[in-house]
């Protein structure tokens, strides 16, 4: 308790309170005084709090601290008997109360700020419903929902950026940066400004540049819009695939099924998810919950030293022996009875598990195969995008995986060629690069001689005009040939001209018979078309017209089978109505006192009597309590003055014995 004291005194002694107390003084302050104190600690974390409480009734004091305790989450130790001590204490400024609430406030003010800020915008008000049947209100709610939705997202984006570590000074670097930027782009704009006058035309080269660079900007978005469409188509391709799938799946299961397991299918699954819904999920919700509340026990708690764990420790060891002394005694009763409900409940346990341990199971069967259906569709729109292909499946793959072993034996025969290819030109390279050096020993070798001799460059020269002569020798030939063939050629091309022609003459007769005869055929073609879009006009009218009836009559009929359903379920349900009225009117008419208690018009009025007599309690109740109300708070503040005199009275006699033992011991 000191140290809380202490803790106390050290924090009110800080910015922003500073009280400037010490421990004396802070113990004897009065009990309007320590509510002062906690009502400027409440107000330093909410600004609404700021408030004289002098000038305000103790019960509005102890409702406004309350309700501010309950928005930041205190929970006053003890359990609901000693809620009421505690909302009391409040009332009349008690230290064993105000001491707690304070420590828990000034430990963590920063993060209670925070707490009571959102609230103030997160608290949602809670409409009656019968309010939000009206258009009016239900929008407006609406839109305080969305808007507290929108709250929390920026909140959330302000903290991210709060915790990013983005510094106002590397901000302001960063600004005075880009202004040195745009300054310098300014500049340079200019610059090409003045550079761009000196040219001809240049505000029509201006425009066309405007013009290129919307083009480009405008190129930029349709490329962004193709992009989107074809993501859009590629999530419509998906979806559509989706959708096939699970259609052919069902008419694969449905080609050949019968309504007996259909039905035998759909009470299995009706089994399997009533018993997820019914025993496995409320089991699963009731131990979170339980884990929920046993965490949140132990967060509300103080933090634990040694001696704590080595207690709990101790606690734990003499539950240990309690339980297996009990299990002891149990096992010397020895009753048969409980000995076989044991078997069956070991059974029944031990069923249940296996029962859940197979759920389990199943549902991560149906996970895995959800999955793998997700993972195949992917991987089928990626080879579609890549190649442009479907998947192959069945024997469709047979045949490809034949074809392709067929190409690899191929490929192998013909890299094996290739790798011979590759041996046998390393094999004649090497070879030409030995006659190249022993070419070029031999021509060191010449040149040396030649040198001796003195006539260097000798070998050169000759093996040049060697050269020229034999080019001069070959362009020649070349020229002469080439005239031959020339000359040959024409006489070849004249003669085939002169055949072809001889040949063509009478083609070209029978060419403009069938000519004639073609038009001819033509004008008749597009008679005989004309026709034919004419009555084919006609007949699609009439089958259109056909369709339309056919549509109409199969509506009537669905709305006629409908109408059919729907009166026959309102017989059975006037049926049964009927069959409750009359089992009614039995038991009302009957003679039989217990069978008239049974009817549902007695059960009513007992309960109607019941409920008379009731309010008449309460509404006496009520009255006595409204008579009884001046009277009692009357008594109650007399009893408060009372007890603030006594209180003065204590404190008068407390100061008089004082004095008078200063008194006695002064003289002596």
């Amino acid at each position: 308790m000191s140290d809380q004291i202490k803790f106390i005194v050290d924090n009110l002694n800080k910015e922003p309170f500073r009280k400037n107390y010490n421990l004396i003084t802070f113990d004897s302050l009065e009990p309007m005084q320590l509510l002062q104190v906690l009502s400027d600690v409440l107000a330093e974390i909410d600004p609404k709090q700021v408030v004289d409480i002098r000038e305000e009734m103790p019960e509005q004091t102890a409702k406004r601290m309350l309700s501010l305790l309950g928005i930041l989450k205190y929970r006053p130790p003890g359990n609901a008997t000693d809620m009421s001590n505690f909302r009391q204490g409040l009332v009349i400024g008690s230290k064993p109360v105000i001491y707690p609430v304070l420590h828990w406030l000034l430990q963590r003010t920063n993060e209670l700020k925070k707490r009571a800020y959102l609230a103030r915008f997160l608290i949602k008000l809670e409409v009656p419903s019968e309010f939000l049947q009206d258009e009016t209100v239900a929008d407006t709610n609406k839109q305080y929902e969305d808007l507290m939705e929108a709250f929390k997202t920026l909140h959330k984006e302000c903290e991210q950026l709060k915790t990013s570590g983005f510094s106002t000074a590397e901000i302001r670097r960063d600004i005075s940066a880009m202004e040195e930027e745009k300054d310098q782009l300014i500049k340079r704009v200019e610059r090409l400004k003045k550079r761009v006058e000196t040219v001809q035309n240049h505000q029509r080269m201006l425009k066309i540049a405007r013009q290129l660079r919307v083009e480009k900007e405008r190129e930029e978005f349709l490329a962004q819009q193709k992009q989107e469409q074809k993501n859009q188509l590629f999530h419509a391709v998906q979806r559509l695939q989706r959708i096939q799938n699970q259609l052919k799946s069902m008419r694969h299961a449905a080609a050949d099924a019968k309504p007996e397991s259909l039905m035998k299918r759909l009470e299995e699954e009706i089994k399997f998810n009533s018993y997820m819904v019914t025993e496995k999920f409320p089991k699963e919700l009731e131990n979170k919950k339980k884990e929920l509340h046993f965490l949140q026990k132990v967060v509300s708690e103080p933090a634990m030293g040694h001696s704590d764990l080595l207690e709990l420790e101790s606690k734990i060891n003499e539950i240990n022996t309690q339980i297996s002394q009990l299990i002891e005694k149990k096992m010397m009763r020895n009753e048969p009875i409980e000995g076989k409900l044991s078997l069956y409940r070991q059974q029944a346990s031990i069923i249940s598990r296996k029962k859940e341990a197979k759920a389990e199971e199943l549902q991560e069967a149906k996970e895995k195969l959800a999955n793998l259906e997700r993972e195949v569709s992917v991987k089928t729109n990626q080879t579609r995008e890549f190649d442009g292909t479907e998947v192959l499946k069945g024997d469709e793959f047979k045949r490809y995986v034949s074809k392709l072993r067929s190409k690899s034996t191929v490929f192998k025969k013909k890299h094996q060629i290739i790798a011979e290819f590759k041996a046998e030109f390393g094999l004649l390279q090497r070879t030409e690069e030995l006659l190249k050096q022993r070419h070029e020993n031999i021509q060191h070798q010449l040149q040396t001689i030649e040198e001796k001799k003195g006539i260097s460059g000798y070998s050169y020269t000759q093996e040049e005009l060697e050269r020229v002569s034999a080019l001069k020798s070959e362009v020649d030939e070349v020229k002469g040939r080439t005239l031959d063939d020339m000359s040959e050629m024409v006489k070849r091309l004249n003669s085939l001209v002169s055949e072809k022609k001889s040949a063509l003459a009478p083609v070209i007769k029978e060419l403009r018979q069938l000519r004639q005869k073609c038009q001819e055929l033509t004008q008749e073609c597009d008679e005989k078309k004309s026709q034919y879009d004419s009555c084919a006009a006609g007949l699609e009218s009439n089958r259109s017209k056909l369709e339309q009836e056919v549509r109409g009559l199969r509506e009537e009929c669905l709305q006629d089978e409908s109408r059919y359903h729907y009166t026959n379920c309102m017989i059975k349900n006037l049926e049964v109505q009927l069959c409750r009225a009359t089992d009614e009117m039995k038991t009302y008419v009957s003679s039989d006192q217990q069978e008239k208690r049974k009817a549902i018009r007695e059960q009513y009025t007992k309960n109607i009597a019941e409920q008379e007599n009731l309010g008449k309690k309460l509404r006496e109740k009520q009255k006595a309590v409204r008579e009884s109300h001046g009277p009692n708070m009357k008594q109650v503040k007399m009893w408060r003055d009372f007890e603030q005199l006594m209180e003065c009275k204590k404190q008068c006699f407390l100061k008089q014995q004082s004095q008078t033992s200063i008194g006695q011991i002064g003289p002596t």
